[in-house]
């Protein structure tokens, strides 16, 4: 896609600060990370969200998390932990399908923030949820 800024950094028109990369997917650096290390996991063909991504792409993406990026995460930055989070339409401020690996360490104090008072009764949404 012409003015997608994921595909310009793996056609290389964009510098990125890349940690692993194949002829499938490009790891980089997130330049606004919550943690130390925080990382962007991009299939290099253009697809938009969790409806247009290749089944195969995300098992692909968890196994390269799992066997190359979280080793390496734990080895060289000492991370407690990792949170693995992708955002479709509200929320995916770029539209190039990604995953954000966020390192998490047991003093970050990262937090996710929410509103209770929005919350319904967990019976209702599970009604909803099971409704046919």
């Amino acid at each position: 896609m012409e003015d997608c800024l994921f595909c310009k950094i793996i056609q290389g028109e964009i510098p990125s600060k890349t940690i692993f990369e194949d002829e499938i997917v490009k790891v980089f650096m997130d330049i606004n990370p919550s943690t130390n290390g925080d990382l962007l996991v991009v299939p290099k063909k253009h697809q938009e969200n969790i409806l247009d991504v290749d089944e195969n792409f995300i098992l692909y993406a968890l196994k390269i998390t799992k066997e190359k990026i979280f080793p390496l995460l734990k080895e060289k930055l000492n991370c407690d932990g990792l949170t693995i989070v992708e955002n479709n339409f509200y929320g995916q401020d770029i539209k190039h399908f990604h995953i954000h690996l966020t390192p998490r360490y047991e003093n970050d104090e990262l937090e996710h923030h929410f509103n209770k008072n929005l919350l319904e009764d967990l019976d209702v949404i599970y009604q909803k949820l099971i409704e046919k």
